[in-house]
Order: structure tokens, then C-alpha cells, then sequence
């Protein structure tokens, strides 16, 4: 089985000869002050839960953009600092915009336009001229500050998610002979339909073929990738072999469904500690000896989360027998605050949550407790160990690992896994009760399902569905990506 010990190796024998630099617009961890105490906080979402270990196997160079109020305050005079804080392994090289360009870049063309164009959630996009200008300069940034960091030195570099896909435009203009580079695009890709509403198209999609490879999470993105260039650029493109030939230069086009460091999970949820960790948020949030239900996300509209909350009061409706036996959990992580819709969507769930609270609230018993303080992630591996169910309703996703982190976190083989089919991560784990989130009906039917279902049927589809996620873990994901690049065989183990 891949594991780091593997990756390791294979990075040791193969790739000797160059460093790895990955880039990202999200930082692995943001450096506060809070509570009168400089602080390091590791950053939620998918991208920084896959990529953090690999990058501690690899030990090599992340670049990202600086968000944290102590972010400069603690790098060196390289711009570097090393990570994670408890076992240094890797360097994270920090990237600064200023306001004018952050806002255009990450705010207006990444969040308002490119992010609903890519998902399908019926929030219209928003492109802005003075936006692009601020995504082109931004990504320049990010492109200078790679080759810097490279020098003459050969390397491995690897692009990841939607702010960053010109970067390999300008990594390529500079002529650097001594790059292989990868893109990765960790949320959906649309059909060429939609893709048409994009006033950029051209440009985007030239970004995307001046890499050596783009992967997606899942075969139907790269299948809608291949029909949006065939469409719109003048491309020769090799159905065999699943490249683009465009300007005399190939792209290769891959599925590389993304996933988690399943060893490392399991271990930690199982320990003295996470049992500990769960002892005390239990009594810190009132929750006592109910069953939980937990949902992690960030506060996006691609979640579903309201849907969520719909299905909840409606659960209670018919079944008002678990009122007072199970609490509803769910973690809310703050995302794009400054934007008209991200605000909407927060009062939205706010006015939801307080409406069922108020609905089926019996004595000191509240259904829902929702959020949105920092909780470290090694407590939330503890809380998916804990749970009863884990609820990931996304009306839209590319992968969502919160449904591979729940299963690696169930190292007692207990817990039931409710998906939305619109999550890159049904694809794998056809086990797990897979929902229609937009239904509301049928998504109360699953919640009564998920806990009425047998403890034998439980663990029954929670030991294949770990088998899976065991098998098909981070580190395998990265050897592929690499086997792909280097062009060595890769050997399954």
C-alpha cells in the first residue's frame, strides 16, 4: 500500500535531480494573534488536506498567498517560513498582493466569476475588466516568485485550483527549460455551454495548455475540458493517448481523483487524545450524551447548507421521537465575507438555524448548534470518529474530502456516510447513502435511514468504503501525478 515511507522513496530514486515547488492561492497555515498570543492556525478546505502531507514526504517548497495578521511577522529573510510547527518539514514562501489586486483577483474574477461558472449552483457570474487585469497581475506574481525560488535548478512544479491558471503562461514565456509543469483543478469543469459565458475563454484556456498537465478529479471534467478546447481553440487532440496538441506543444489531460492521508487520519481519531478532544467540546458545547450529527464545510453556497437545514426540519417534523437523542453539529468555516453573496448566504443560514432552533427546541435541548469558531482539525478528525452520521450535501463539488476524512476517522469500522451525488467523492463510494440534495423529502428519508440502519449494515458498508479510501490514498494519488511526468512506471504496492 502507498503510504509516505513509498512516496518518499519513489521521490528519493526518481526525482533526485529536481526540487518541488507547489503553488496555491490558500496557504497550509495562517499565522494570528488572537487572544493576546501569536498563534498558528492550519486552513480548511481540500486542498490544503491533501496537499500537507505530501508536502512533508516531499519536503520541498509551497508557495501561497499570505492571509494571516502575523503572516510577515514570522518569515525569514528569504521570505520563508518552515512548516508544520510541529515537525518542520517543508518551506512555505509567501506571496503578498496588495488590496487593489487581491480584491480584483481573488474577490472579483476568482470568486465571482470563475468559481460559479465552474459550479452549478445557479449563482450568475460576474466578470469585470479591471477583475482580469487584477487576476493577470496576480498571477505574475506567483509565476516570478516560482522562477525566483527555482533559479537554475531543475524542478517539478505544480499549479493548483482556478486562481492560479495563467501562472503557467508566464512560466512558460520565460523560456525555463529546467520546469516540468502540472496543473491541478480541484473543483468542477463545466460543459462548453457554459464555459462560453466566459468573456476570457480564449485566454483561460491557452493558460491551461501551457502546462506539461492538467489533471481533474474525476474522467466526465476532463471529458468537458477536451469537448470546451475542441470547441474553441484550433487544437489537434490524441483520444488514445488523452492529450492536446496546441502551438506546437502538448498537454497531457488526466483524472487523478484527489484524496487523503488515510493512515494518519485513522491513527489520530482513534487515540487517547481525540477521545479527550471530544470529551471536552461535547461539555463546551452543551451537547452531553446525544448522538451526533456533524457537518463540516465552508460557508459557501456550492454546500448546500441551507438545503441541509431544510432537511433537518423536516426530519424533525416526522420523526419528532430523536428530539432531544440526537444534536445536529455543524461547523461552519467563514469564506469571502466581503462578497454580496457569501453575506446574503450567512444571514440566510442564520435565520434558518435560529428559525428550527425555536421550532423543536425542548428544555435546554436545541436541535442544530452551528459554528463558526476555529476548531484545530485534529479535533474535528476527533469529532468524525465520534459521530453517528456525517451529512456532505454539496449541491456541487469537485471531490469534497470532508466524506474521506469522515471514513479514514471510522477506525471502529461504526457511522454512516450521508452524499450528495454531486460530489466528485459518490463517484468512489457508492456505499454510502447517496442523496439528491435539492429533495427534500428524500434527503430527511436518508437522515432517518443513516440512523435507524442496523449496526451489521453499518459496518458492513463502512469497511468497504475504508478499504477504498485506503487503497486509493494521498500518497498513491501523487505517485501517479508524478509516474505521469517523469515518465517512470507506476507500481502499484
Amino acid at each position: 500500500m502507498w503510504n509516505q515511507t513509498v512516496l518518499q522513496k519513489i521521490i528519493h530514486e526518481k526525482m533526485s535531480d529536481y526540487s518541488l515547488v507547489i503553488a496555491s492561492n490558500r496557504e497550509p497555515y495562517r499565522h494570528v494573534f488572537a487572544d493576546g498570543k501569536h498563534r498558528i492556525q492550519r486552513e480548511p478546505g481540500g486542498l490544503v488536506t491533501a496537499l500537507d502531507p505530501v508536502m512533508q514526504a516531499a519536503q520541498g517548497t509551497w508557495v501561497a498567498l499570505g492571509s494571516g495578521e502575523d503572516d510577515r511577522q514570522v518569515l525569514d529573510e528569504h521570505g520563508k517560513v518552515m512548516l508544520p510547527p510541529e515537525h518542520p518539514a517543508y518551506a512555505l514562501r509567501r506571496v503578498f498582493l496588495n488590496k487593489e489586486v487581491l480584491r480584483g483577483y481573488y474577490d472579483g474574477y476568482s470568486n465571482e466569476g470563475l468559481w460559479p461558472l465552474c459550479h452549478i449552483a445557479y449563482t450568475r457570474p460576474v466578470f469585470r475588466e479591471a477583475d482580469w487585469q487584477s487576476y493577470l497581475k496576480a498571477n505574475k506574481v506567483f509565476a516570478d516568485t516560482i522562477l525566483e525560488e527555482v533559479g537554475n535548478q531543475k524542478a517539478f512544479v505544480w499549479i493548483h485550483d482556478f486562481h492560479l491558471i495563467l501562472a503557467g503562461k508566464y512560466l512558460k514565456a520565460a523560456n525555463a527549460a529546467n520546469l516540468i509543469t502540472a496543473f491541478f483543478l480541484h473543483i468542477p469543469w463545466p460543459n462548453p455551454e457554459v464555459f462560453q459565458i466566459c468573456p476570457q475563454k480564449k485566454e483561460i484556456l491557452e493558460g491551461f495548455l501551457s502546462y506539461d498537465m492538467i489533471g481533474f478529479q474525476i474522467r466526465y471534467h476532463a471529458d468537458n475540458f477536451l469537448a470546451t478546447v475542441d470547441r474553441e481553440l484550433e487544437t489537434k487532440i490524441d483520444r488514445e493517448k488523452i492529450s492536446i496538441w496546441y502551438q506546437n506543444r502538448e498537454t497531457l489531460v488526466r483524472a487523478f481523483p484527489v484524496s487523503v492521508d488515510f493512515e494518519a487520519i485513522s491513527n489520530h481519531a482513534g487515540s487517547s487524545e481525540a477521545q479527550k478532544a471530544v470529551k471536552r467540546i461535547r461539555h463546551d458545547y452543551g451537547i452531553g450524551k446525544a448522538k451526533l450529527v456533524i457537518s463540516v464545510d465552508r460557508i459557501d453556497y456550492t454546500k448546500g447548507i441551507p438545503d441541509r437545514l431544510r432537511a433537518i426540519d423536516l426530519f424533525f417534523d416526522k420523526h419528532p421521537e430523536f428530539k432531544e437523542k440526537i444534536v445536529f453539529f455543524q461547523i461552519g468555516q467563514p469564506s469571502r465575507v466581503h462578497l454580496e453573496r457569501f453575506r446574503q448566504l450567512n444571514n440566510e443560514i442564520n435565520s434558518l438555524v435560529d428559525e428550527i432552533n425555536w421550532k423543536h427546541s425542548q428544555g435546554a435541548w436545541s436541535p442544530i448548534i452551528f459554528t463558526r469558531s476555529y476548531i484545530p482539525y485534529q479535533n474535528i478528525l476527533a469529532l468524525y470518529r465520534d459521530a453517528e452520521v456525517c451529512i456532505v450535501s454539496a449541491l456541487h463539488d469537485g471531490m469534497n474530502l470532508v466524506a474521506k476524512e469522515f471514513i479514514a476517522a471510522r477506525s471502529n469500522a461504526t457511522g454512516t456516510l450521508i452524499l450528495s451525488r454531486f460530489a466528485g467523492s459518490a463517484r468512489e463510494l457508492p456505499e454510502a447513502i447517496l442523496i439528491n440534495p435539492y429533495d427534500t423529502e428524500s434527503f430527511a428519508g436518508a437522515i432517518y435511514e443513516a440512523l435507524t440502519l442496523s449496526p451489521e449494515d453499518k459496518q458492513k458498508k463502512m469497511q468497504k468504503m475504508r478499504e477504498t479510501i485506503a487503497q486509493q490514498n494521498i500518497y498513491r494519488w501523487v505517485g501517479k501525478v508524478l509516474s505521469q511526468l517523469l515518465k517512470f512506471e507506476f507500481q502499484e504496492e
